[in-house]
């Protein structure tokens, strides 16, 4: 057996920042999931329904990696990626960094890892591996998952090969970091408005809080969208309070990141944009729970007022990231 000495499977509520916790513990930097998924500029969303899907899809993050690009980037870390079509190759990617003694970052469809209790293919999970031997490999995932966690080797290169939607082709990744990394008010102010103009200024009506809004009209008609509403509809909301998202969609989080901020900065846009936040996270929840009902009891008022939450949700997240595009100005 071969394993990365001194690694702690500390695992998070999401996965990729549980991911580059373990990288950059490694490197010496302890940031809290918060502030990892803040820096990253992670907060997002998107309506998704694609012609071939079977139920649309509320996203509430920005594009599986792309929060830990922003997050290398803005601190300055090196980001090694390696992609490959060779499931031989792939493994080596892997083997030689592990032997070198460094974890690895992996973008695979979680369906396949055996320790799933509850399979559903999502090709944008991410997990950090510290070891293998002859039969398995040795993962930290989320704190839900398990943390410290085992898959065969075979279900492994099953998971990494997966084509579909979020899929990356047998991604792996590592971190370095060139000297002592100091988390700066430049950091934080920089990650905060850049996550807010992404917000505010989204190319396509289903992103950003005008992707809420047109949530807020479509989600009316899910009853009608779906033949198996007490299967489809719970299972969203699931999605949306357990799917790694640390509850409301990902709000809770970036409400606990913008409360540490505060730790660092007198501002009254970031006050007013933590506040805003609180309130957008509370509404999510209840949202999730209105969708989830209506799935159980095919009561269609119950998405009428789920559609009013939403609308509420639009307008409050706008304020938010309005308020928070102004971060740093004083």
């Amino acid at each position: 057996m071969t394993v990365v000495e001194g690694i702690e499977p500390r695992g998070m509520r999401h996965c990729e920042t549980t991911t580059l916790g373990v990288l950059l513990r490694h490197e010496g930097i302890d940031l809290s999931e918060p502030m990892l998924f803040g820096l990253g500029a992670g907060l997002s969303f998107i309506y998704w329904d694609g012609r071939n899907m079977a139920f649309p899809f509320l996203g509430g993050r920005v594009r599986p990696f792309e929060l830990t690009r922003n997050l290398a980037a803005r601190l300055g870390l090196t980001l090694q990626v390696a992609e490959t079509a060779s499931e031989r190759k792939a493994w080596q990617n892997v083997v030689a960094q592990i032997d070198a003694g460094r974890p690895v970052g992996l973008q695979l469809d979680s369906y396949h890892l055996e320790y799933f209790t509850s399979r559903v293919h999502f090709g944008g999970h991410m997990v950090a591996m510290y070891g293998y031997d002859d039969e398995y490999a040795y993962l930290v995932d989320t704190a839900q998952q398990g943390e410290a966690l085992r898959t065969s080797l075979a279900s492994l290169a099953r998971a990494r090969a997966e084509r579909g939607p979020m899929t990356a082709r047998n991604r792996s990744f590592t971190i370095t970091a060139p000297g002592p990394v100091q988390v700066t008010r430049d950091h934080i102010v920089s990650a905060i408005r850049s996550c807010a103009d992404a917000f505010l200024t989204a190319p396509i009506a289903n992103l950003g809080h005008r992707g809420i809004a047109k949530a807020a009209r479509e989600v009316r008609g899910w009853l009608r969208r779906t033949d198996r509403p007490h299967e489809d509809l719970p299972q969203a909301a699931r999605l949306m309070e357990q799917g790694g998202t640390g509850g409301a969609l990902f709000r809770n989080i970036y409400r606990d990141f913008l409360a540490e901020c505060t730790q660092w900065l007198d501002d009254p846009a970031l006050r007013t944009g933590h506040t805003r936040y609180g309130e957008a996270a509370e509404l999510w929840t209840q949202t999730a729970a209105l969708i989830a009902k209506a799935g159980e009891t095919g009561d269609p008022a119950l998405l009428d007022r789920a559609g009013a939450v939403l609308e509420d949700i639009s307008r409050i997240e706008a304020e938010a990231m309005r308020a928070l595009s102004a971060c740093g100005d004083r």
